[in-house]
């Protein structure tokens, strides 16, 4: 039972290479493999007395990193903006809903600081109607903070969206949450089917669950009155894990207002170190720096 369970929430097995589920993978949504790292070396190692004293070595490595860079963060910030951070109030540009998997935070994609922005992310990004935690979320957002713009991002490679593609439980809750996954496969059946193999389909299950969740954040009346009386912007976008792209799926406010001039209005960016989230008119579109 619990290999079956570690087989069911595992990524889908057309991104992983046969050689080593470590050293490359690749993603529907371009295709392209990621390249070689150098510490993908530990992978390869067969003997697991060599292999556990590398891994540790690499974890102290990491943490001393991670303590190097929040004291450098510290140096180089001003403590006045600290102190703003600390005490002063929210005030946010975005809101961001996403995964709760680890290699989609969206401070990390967009090279964000504490403050920049405010986040929600739960298993696979289902944004339901009756999920309360989400709802209130939203209400939030929306009618206190007076947020501009919210971003619903999906990514390749979800284990939610691949644990949707069949029917055996995953466990408990876990099973009562995906069931909108489940729900939207069975309704796109044709569809998924048609495509090549489960990898892709998981990325195309991926891509309705975000016009899903946009279609509900767009039937939220809080919302509706919100994108009606000050203009907020609602987009559905998707991370490519592997080449590490935003794609913007055309659906929201980009989707309802398809016939305006969004190419002559002013572009709106959010900054960050590494990258920056542009919205010109109603399309959202991230840039590495």
């Amino acid at each position: 039972m619990g290999s079956n369970r570690k087989a069911i929430l595992a990524p889908p097995t057309s991104y992983i290479s046969s050689s080593s589920a470590f050293l490359t993978y690749s993603c529907s949504a371009c295709f392209k493999e990621r390249p070689k790292e150098p510490h993908d070396e530990i992978a390869e190692q067969d003997d697991t007395d060599e292999l556990l004293p590398k891994l540790r070595k690499k974890y102290l490595r990491i943490r001393f990193e991670i303590k190097r860079g929040m004291g450098e963060l510290q140096r180089t910030s001003e403590p006045s903006v600290l102190r703003e951070i600390g005490l002063g109030t929210e005030s946010f540009y975005t809101f961001w809903l996403g995964c709760s998997d680890s290699r989609v935070p969206e401070t990390t994609l967009l090279g964000l600081q504490p403050g920049d922005v405010f986040a929600h992310r739960n298993i696979a990004n289902i944004i339901s109607p009756t999920d309360i935690n989400s709802m209130a979320v939203i209400e939030y957002a929306v009618v206190h903070l007076k947020v501009k713009h919210i971003v619903l991002c999906g990514h390749t490679c979800c284990g939610g969206a691949n644990a949707a593609l069949g029917d055996a439980r995953v466990g408990g809750v876990i099973d009562a949450w995906i069931t909108p996954l489940r729900t939207l496969r069975k309704t796109n059946k044709e569809e998924l089917k048609a495509l090549g193999d489960d990898g892709q389909r998981a990325v195309r299950l991926a891509e309705l669950n975000v016009e899903t969740g946009v279609g509900n954040l767009m039937g939220n009346w809080i919302v509706e009155e919100a994108v009606g009386e000050r203009g907020l912007t609602v987009h559905g976008v998707l991370y490519d894990v592997a080449c590490g792209k935003i794609r913007d799926l055309q659906v929201g406010t980009s989707c309802k207002d398809a016939g305006s001039s969004a190419a002559t209005q002013a572009q709106e960016v959010v900054k960050g170190n590494h990258g920056m989230l542009i919205f010109s008119g109603d399309v959202a579109t991230m840039a590495m720096r």
